[in-house]
C-alpha cells in the first residue's frame, strides 16, 4: 500500500500550476451546470436523490448523496456510459457539510458492475464491494487505515482498506464548497486529481497521480461513471452541485 504524503502532494501541485485541461470533444458527454432535468439521465440508489438546495442565495437542483442520517449510503450513475479506452476529464463541485466532525466522504467512481451498484456505509464511502472499479476518494473521516480526516485517495477493486495512493488535501474538504477535477490520459495511462478552493484568488492544485490502464482494470472498454457517499456514526449532507464530463460515449 503506497501513500503519498503532504510534501509529495505539494510538490505535485507546484509542478502542475497552470496545467491546461486535457483536450477532449467539444460537446460534453455529461453537462450538469445544475441537476435540473437530470432525473431521467441519472440512476440513483440508496439515499441519493435530486433536491432543491437550501440556504443558498439562489436555490438550485442538486444531487444529494446522503441527507445527513446515520449509516447511510448513496450512489448515482450517468446513464450515458463512458469509453474508458480514450482520454476523459470530469469536473464537479462538492459541498460536504452538516455536523462536525463530518463523515464519511464522497467518491468519484468508474465501474462496470452496473447502474444499480451501491456499496457499504461508513468507511465504505458507498463503494465498498463495487468491483471492478476505480474510486477517487474525498474522505472526511479518519478510519484506522486512513492517513487523516482530510485526504484524497485512489482505491481499486471496491476495497477502501487498501489505498493505491493517498495524500493530504491542501484545502478543507468539509464545511466549504470546493471544485475537483479528475483527468485520465489514456495514451500515457495516467490519472490525475486536482482540487480548488472557491475562495477569491485560489488556484487549482494537483494532489494525486496514479499510473493505470483503466480499461484493462475494469475489464471492459466502457463503464458507468458517477458518485458514491456514505455516513456512519458521524453525519454529513454530501452534495454535488455541478458535474461535467468531456470524453467519448460508449
Amino acid at each position: 500500500m503506497a501513500r503519498g504524503g503532504l510534501v509529495a502532494a505539494l510538490a505535485l501541485s507546484i509542478a502542475a500550476a497552470g496545467a491546461p485541461a486535457l483536450a477532449a470533444d467539444d460537446d460534453p458527454l455529461i453537462d450538469y451546470p445544475t441537476f435540473k432535468g437530470a432525473s431521467k439521465s441519472l440512476d440513483r440508489n440508496g439515499a441519493a436523490d435530486l433536491i432543491l438546495s437550501s440556504g443558498d442565495k439562489v436555490r438550485q437542483k442538486i444531487l444529494r448523496l446522503t441527507p445527513g442520517g446515520y449509516r447511510q449510503s448513496g450512489s448515482a450513475w450517468a446513464t450515458s456510459k463512458l469509453d474508458v479506452t480514450r482520454s476523459f476529464e470530469s469536473e464537479f463541485k462538492l459541498y460536504l457539510h452538516h455536523f462536525r466532525p463530518g463523515a464519511d466522504g464522497v467518491a468519484f467512481v468508474v465501474q462496470t458492475a452496473g447502474p444499480r451498484a451501491l456499496g457499504g456505509w461508513g468507511g465504505g464511502l458507498g463503494y465498498r464491494g463495487i468491483k471492478p472499479s476505480l474510486a477517487v476518494e474525498f474522505d472526511t473521516y479518519q478510519n484506522s487505515y486512513d492517513p487523516s480526516r482530510n485526504h484524497l485517495a485512489v482505491v481499486l477493486g471496491g476495497n477502501p482498506d487498501y489505498q493505491e495512493q493517498s495524500a493530504e488535501a491542501p484545502i478543507p474538504l468539509f464545511g466549504k464548497p470546493f471544485n475537483a477535477r479528475v483527468v485520465y490520459d489514456a495514451e500515457a495511462q495516467l490519472l490525475r486529481v486536482y482540487v480548488k478552493s472557491l475562495s477569491a484568488g485560489s488556484t487549482e492544485q494537483l494532489v494525486l497521480e496514479h499510473q493505470i490502464n483503466l480499461a484493462e482494470h475494469v475489464g471492459d472498454s466502457e463503464a458507468w461513471i458517477g458518485f458514491t457517499a456514505s455516513t456512519g456514526t458521524g453525519l454529513s449532507k454530501q452534495d454535488v452541485y455541478s458535474w461535467t464530463v468531456q470524453g467519448s460515449g460508449a
